[in-house]
């Protein structure tokens, strides 16, 4: 069983590609926090993961704050999934004066070539976003460094990936039927296979949740508990289905996970529970049901402790958030007619 692939089915990530662009040196192209990007990338999304996908020539990339920029060459994907500021450069770094005329310009110019730079060597980016639900991508994401880099070139399986997305985002202009979905779906694959890449080149001493993925029992054990998460489990139980003692897959959780079983199951069921009451018009009663909770009220108390809010005053918050997301949206759209008009 595949621990990771029930986590992304759970998830439901929304990607897509926003920027297409050529730099020549010397050149510095500064993003602000995904929190700014959020409202013009996903209405209503609490969390957007960045990348950027060097097809041509070099660059480097700096997140904010931290003094060792990371070198890129063709073919690099490097990824933030904290969505942290960050720049990408050749040449000197320049931190821009107006985060917000930058994002209304970009979002404006859509999928048409951007240049700019000073005229010397050439770079070409492609850059694209997924918007996830913190609470339950924060498996994975807990585990994984501001910035991380993956060349998808080195990897022969992996080039028809980066040549299609080259071919869509070329075509993507030109109105043809569908061409946004691929690009999506394309986005969707490129950040499952950078994952994959970089659990495998873990240490073997690393723990964490992604390293504890490559582990047969405990693997087995998360796979279990994300496909069925309202089956009463036990720990025994988990443990007869996984094939081990008790104690073992107790140790295995330790290890990795800082936390028993049954623990982290607890707060994968709130966590889904969360997603449901803002994505729902479900009653509280069913939810509890459908997240493996005997009663509302036991669902009630534990969901306060988790988030610090009932169920009921959760969702009235969530909805608010989320209308006053759509308008950002809409005044997004009107600043952009604005750029566009001649």
């Amino acid at each position: 069983m595949d621990v990771l692939s029930e986590v992304l089915k759970a998830i439901k990530l929304d990607g897509a590609v926003f920027y297409n662009a050529e730099f020549s040196a010397p050149w510095c192209f500064c993003s602000p926090p995904s929190s700014v990007l959020a409202p013009y990338l996903s209405a209503g999304s609490k969390h957007v993961i960045i990348f950027h996908l060097l097809t041509d020539g070099h660059s480097y990339a700096e997140v904010e704050g931290n003094s060792r920029p990371l070198p890129l060459s063709a073919g690099d994907l490097v990824i933030l999934p904290h969505g942290d500021p960050h720049a990408l450069r050749n040449g000197p770094y320049i931190k821009p004066t107006n985060h917000a005329e930058q994002v209304r310009q970009v979002f404006a110019q859509g999928l048409k070539i951007s240049r700019m730079g000073g005229g010397g060597e050439v770079s070409k980016f492609i850059c694209g976003y997924m918007a996830c639900d913190p609470q339950l991508s924060q498996p994975f994401l807990g585990g994984l460094p501001p910035m991380l880099k993956v060349n998808v070139r080195t990897d022969t399986s992996n080039q028809w990936l980066e040549q299609t997305i080259r071919y869509s985002v070329d075509h993507a202009d030109r109105s043809q039927p569908g061409s946004q979905a691929v690009l999506a779906r394309l986005s969707e694959v490129l950040f499952i296979e950078t994952l994959r890449r970089y659990i495998a080149q873990l240490p073997p001493e690393q723990t964490g949740w992604l390293a504890g993925t490559r582990d047969p029992e405990l693997g087995k054990a998360l796979a279990l508990l994300h496909r069925r998460p309202a089956h009463p489990w036990t720990i025994a139980s988990l443990a007869n289905e996984v094939g081990i003692s008790r104690s073992v897959l107790a140790e295995r959780f330790r290890r990795y996970l800082s936390e028993s079983p049954m623990l982290y199951l607890a707060r994968w069921r709130l966590s889904l529970g969360a997603q449901l009451l803002q994505s729902t018009s479900n009653s509280v009663a069913q939810i509890a049901g459908e997240v493996g909770y005997e009663s509302e009220p036991s669902f009630n108390r534990a969901f306060k402790r988790q988030f610090g809010l009932p169920p009921a005053r959760f969702r009235s918050r969530s909805k608010s958030d989320r209308n006053q997301s759509v308008q950002q949206v809409l005044t997004h759209d009107r600043h952009s007619e604005m750029i566009e008009k001649p």
